[in-house]
């Protein structure tokens, strides 16, 4: 049921905010090409807010030892994968329209490759072959890791500069008012997407563990 809640209010959401991109957002000094920011930046800060559910989670399986921690560190990981793919895509074709390049080798974009890798390897790690109990150990120890990465990836452009926007100067960014209402807009429907998504996926992996206990239990039987 919140499933199917959060779903129809992520359509509502969705289609709010792609009406604010092309009809209430004014057209930057770029061009309609910039547009693709408001996808780029909710993918962005929902692919960070996957992993640190991954953190989270990994941190909590680790002291209590629940499978259902570790479920839910691999489909926000899922996730976080996916919507850092859509940040890094979409980032580059605006990329191309504004600076000329595909790609820069800048800080900002260099750390969110990396962090792009870890969490990939961490997908691949859960998917080989291995005990139940110690690849979940195994990746719960990953999946804290992992997320020393994140904080670097958000603030890189304060950090070592970068061609990139810093994420935090929203004062002395100079955007519209209209632009943040549509980026605002754009992260909470990204957001509900988001939270069907997660909570979708985790049950699968619920009912897939239930499965696997019940094949176990028929072979022993």
């Amino acid at each position: 049921m919140k499933v199917k809640i959060l779903a129809a209010s992520a359509a509502v959401a969705l289609l709010a905010h792609q009406y604010m991109i092309w009809f209430y957002a004014p057209v930057a000094q770029s061009g309609p090409v910039q547009k693709i920011f408001y996808m780029h930046l909710p993918c962005s800060w929902w692919a960070l807010a996957s992993f640190f559910v991954v953190f989270l989670a990994s941190l909590l399986y680790l002291f209590r030892r629940d499978p259902a921690y570790d479920r839910m560190a691999g489909a926000a990981a899922e996730l976080g994968v996916l919507f850092a793919t859509l940040s890094l895509i979409t980032g580059s074709i605006w990329a191309r329209a504004e600076w000329g390049h595909w790609w820069i080798w800048d800080p900002k974009l260099t750390t969110s490759l990396i962090m792009w890798y870890v969490y990939a390897g961490y997908l691949v790690l859960r998917s080989t072959p291995m005990g139940r109990e110690r690849k979940a150990l195994v990746c719960a120890v990953l999946g804290i890791v992992a997320f020393l990465d994140v904080p670097l990836v958000f603030f890189a452009a304060k950090l070592w500069g970068s061609a990139h926007p810093d994420g935090v100067a929203r004062e002395s960014s100079g955007m519209a008012p209209r632009m943040w209402h549509t980026i605002f807009t754009g992260l909470a429907a990204f957001g509900l997407v988001w939270g069907a998504m997660l909570l979708t996926r985790a049950g699968q992996l619920a009912r897939l563990a239930r499965l696997e206990a019940m094949l176990i239990w028929d072979e022993e039987a």
